[in-house]
């Protein structure tokens, strides 16, 4: 029987090397494969890197690791992303010019084998237009749910319209930033409303109900929700919100044991 419970099995991509964790290259591959060798290695997705860390990785041994690179700079990157000397599994495209270009981009360009999520803009071009370019196609949406500042957070309305418009359209999605923690909560040093991955879990499985279930603060209420999804439920909502990344894997994992949603081994107790 697996450690990982099925609704968070491959969850968690490692994205340690990106803020606010910002773990240096050479630390973080070695990281990356304790992860991948420890008891909740089910619940690790792959490593993510930046493009402008790319050369820094090219000069580690990453034989077995599994690499997704994330180009900021959009598709204008993705001929270096594809040359390196990597396993590279996937790409993560920021949408700077019209998610259909991104797509015909992809489609030209994209070698057999890597997979590609797009990152969909928040800079007020309209989410329906960049959601329908994208559906249809084998490509992943890719939100962002947070960052160093108040503006990278959006609103539970703002997340929810783009789940709900994912549902609408059967596109599967990952969100990236922000998501530290299971549940809700206002960051107390920063004042950031941060959202929970359990909160996105649950909406994934119920959109028109997100904005309500975004908005929940009790980890308890999540947890009994959480506990009561049927597996057909769980298939639904993995095949819809199928990661995240985070610069942590202990933190997520320890919010869902503190909840009672995993159990982990009494040695790391």
């Amino acid at each position: 029987m697996s450690a990982i419970p099925p609704l968070f099995q491959g969850l968690f991509d490692d994205a340690a090397v990106f803020p606010p964790g910002d773990m240096p290259v050479p630390e973080a591959v070695p990281a990356h494969r304790v992860h991948r060798a420890a008891w909740y290695t089910e619940a690790v997705g792959p490593f993510l890197c930046g493009a402008g860390r790319l050369a820094e990785l090219a000069a580690l041994d990453s034989t077995g690791v599994q690499v997704v690179l994330v180009l900021p700079g959009g598709v204008a990157q993705l001929g270096s992303a594809v040359a390196a000397p990597v396993n590279l599994v996937s790409v993560e495209v920021a949408a700077t010019t019209p998610v259909r270009k991104v797509v015909a981009a992809l489609d030209e360009r994209l070698p057999e084998g890597v997979t590609a999520v797009v990152e969909i803009p928040r800079d007020g071009r309209d989410l329906g237009q960049s959601l329908d370019a994208l559906a249809g196609t084998p490509y992943r949406a890719k939100f962002r749910t947070g960052g160093l500042t108040a503006e990278t957070f959006p609103s539970e309305a703002e997340l929810a319209a783009f789940l709900t418009g994912c549902a609408e359209r059967g596109l599967p999605y990952k969100c990236t930033a922000g998501l530290h923690h299971a549940v809700r909560h206002t960051d107390p040093a920063s004042g950031f409303e941060y959202h929970g991955f359990l909160n996105v879990l649950l909406a994934a499985g119920a959109p028109e109900r997100a904005g309500e279930l975004l908005a929940e603060r009790s980890g308890k209420v999540l947890a009994a929700m959480a506990g009561e999804l049927t597996e057909g439920q769980i298939a639904r909502i993995r095949g819809s919100f199928t990661a995240f990344g985070t610069c942590s894997i202990v933190e997520p994992l320890a919010d869902l044991a503190e909840l009672g949603l995993l159990e982990t081994p009494l040695e790391n107790r």
